[in-house]
């Protein structure tokens, strides 16, 4: 016991030393306000230069409060990390009245001008200068950028200040056509009205700020340089440094192997891509997606773009989903969106959906006793789709982070099939409301110039008295949990996260580690879950031509045990142009 109290003593005798250690290698900031104001205090800090801001901040503390005259009346340091200061506050000031002067009504009220807080109160100088600010703000904003603003007929009266304040609005300055100066092939017209700078608006500086966010979420085009601005003859002109960037793709592999089901004859898989960008130079996208790796099963998407329909803000999108699952069923899934950019990060999407999914084999099934999970459905749903995106590079982001959220609400109807009997359908509902939500996050993390991290979240659920196998999400794959096959999962409920740190090589090269885990829940008859997780590594790099991305994944599920024999390699090659 009493060695146990000797250790303590000693510990806190270290202790001691190391905090007076440190308070000694802090310097000493002693500050005397004298005056009208009178206060003492004396503050530690780190450094010289700390001590000096301090003393800044103070100054200006006292002159917000209505002592403009502050200043410092002496400065000593008794040793280098020792100072004393003294600051004479001088007379305090107050507001006899602040006048709008020449001041515009318009401006007046969006300023938030009010002459009750410049009257018998003391002068504030920060709040002088945010409404300052708020003027020459709302100028730049409607087409005055060479607006200035001051205090006019200053008089002064026993330490009260009386002024008015004078409003220079300079000339109306409208935009001027915009102008490529990079490589790009993108149409200036196009480009105006994406920005939304048209030519013969009022010219804006919020404006030009947010078209110049807003290039760096446009996917197919680069800044290469520093935009600039001209005026003449009351005309701003817009110059933007940017290049088209390679993204457009055409890849395909075709695979001829032996029948194994159907002898003396060839069975042909493969897989056909086609990404295609700023058709035209006017933000037309394309896109063709077709996919067999089986002999029964192959999967077509098809995806159009139209950009700023009739000169309007809105973009119109269509998509068709055509899924083949081998002999059980084939599903349909158009889609039919109008999208509208709410400002550079927020992109908003009103959306039409039709769905219906079919039986293609029931011959087995006449004799059934309960409806079989899949079944004939038609779903017809309304719903809408938000996109944020606040991201260094829309293409290939290091830093940033996007989210995004779809909910989607309407009627299903629960087709009866005329190969299975018909006493399967007599306790089931034939029409029944059904709704769903998907919502994801990414988050893109660079530390320093070599290491990074991607963390993503993404989840879903759907709820109807009748869910179908047919019209479940299909989760599984590169782009969700890695180390299965693509669209492996069903499930009617599910959450995964994926941890990926890279380690960069290149700009656009990388090698990767990554974990994978994810909750999923089938929602059929019996709610069954399962805990998949998936880990491994691989690279993603790029070439003058294109991308070559390799991952190899061990995971494991309910029905797929852990082991080398049951590991995924995720490899592929997309050429650029």
């Amino acid at each position: 016991m009493v060695v146990a109290r000797i250790w303590l003593l000693i510990w806190a005798g270290v202790f001691v030393q190391i905090a007076a250690a440190s308070a000694v290698s802090n310097d000493t900031l002693s500050i005397q306000i004298t005056g009208e104001k009178v206060s003492k205090e004396t503050v530690y800090l780190p450094d010289s230069l700390a001590r000096h801001q301090y003393v800044q901040e103070q100054l200006q503390r006292l002159r917000s409060e209505g002592f403009l005259l502050a200043r410092v009346t002496s400065s000593n340091l008794s040793s280098a990390h020792r100072q004393t200061v003294e600051i004479q506050t001088s007379q305090r000031f107050e507001w006899m009245e602040l006048r709008r002067g020449d001041l515009p009504e318009s401006i007046l009220f969006r300023a938030g001008y009010d002459s009750r807080a410049f009257e018998q109160k003391p002068i504030n100088y920060d709040q002088l200068v945010r409404l300052f600010e708020k003027i020459l703000d709302h100028s730049q904003r409607s087409g005055f950028p060479f607006a200035s603003v001051k205090l006019d007929s200053i008089s002064q009266l026993e330490g009260k200040l009386a002024a008015a304040i004078h409003y220079d609005a300079g000339p109306f300055i409208r935009f001027d056509t915009l102008k490529v100066t990079g490589d790009s092939k993108t149409r200036p017209l196009f480009l105006a009205r994406s920005l939304r700078i048209q030519p013969g608006e009022p010219f804006s500086q919020r404006q030009v700020d947010r078209s110049l966010r807003s290039l760096r979420t446009i996917p197919y085009l680069q800044v290469v340089g520093e935009p600039s601005l001209s005026f003449q003859n009351e005309e701003a002109t817009l110059y933007l440094p940017i290049n088209d960037r390679r993204i457009n793709s055409v890849d395909g592999i075709i695979g001829v192997l032996p029948n194994e089901i159907e002898g003396n004859r060839l069975l042909v898989t493969g897989q056909f891509d086609v990404l295609l960008y700023n058709v035209s130079g006017k933000g037309r996208n394309y896109q063709i997606n077709w996919q067999r790796l089986s002999q029964f099963s192959q999967n077509l998407r098809l995806n159009a773009s139209e950009p700023l329909v009739f000169g309007t803000g809105i973009d119109v999108n269509a998509s068709f989903f055509l899924l083949k699952e081998d002999t059980t069923f084939l599903n349909r899934d158009f889609r039919i969106e109008l999208g509208y950019r709410i400002n550079p990060v927020l992109y908003m999407r009103f959306f039409s959906r039709r769905q219906a999914g079919d039986l293609l084999s029931t011959f087995h099934l006449r004799d059934a006793t309960r409806l079989p999970p899949a079944a004939d459905f038609r779903f017809t749903n309304y719903g809408v789709d938000l996109e944020y995106k606040a991201l260094d590079d829309a293409f290939f982001p290091k830093r940033g982070s996007r989210a995004d959220l779809e909910i989607g609400i309407g009627n299903k109807r629960i087709l009866q099939n005329t190969g299975l009997p018909p006493e399967l359908y007599h306790n089931m509902l034939g029409r029944s409301i059904q709704y769903y939500a998907e919502a994801g996050y990414s988050l893109y993390q660079l530390w320093g110039p070599a290491f990074g991290n991607l963390i993503r979240f993404r989840g879903g659920l759907m709820e109807n008295p009748n869910l179908l196998l047919n019209d479940l999400f299909r989760v599984g794959g590169l782009k969700s949990i890695r180390g299965f096959n693509e669209n492996h999962f069903f499930a009617s409920r599910y959450a995964f996260m994926n941890l990926e740190p890279r380690f960069y090589f290149d700009t656009s090269s990388y090698f990767l580690i990554f974990a994978d885990a994810a909750v999923m829940e089938s929602g059929l008859n019996e709610r069954q879950r399962d805990f998949p997780y998936a880990f491994g590594g691989g690279f993603s790099m790029q070439t003058r031509g294109g991308i070559f991305q390799f991952v190899y994944a061990l995971g494991k599920s309910a029905d797929q045990p852990l082991g080398f024999n049951y590991s995924r390699v995720h490899f592929g090659y997309t050429g650029r142009f």
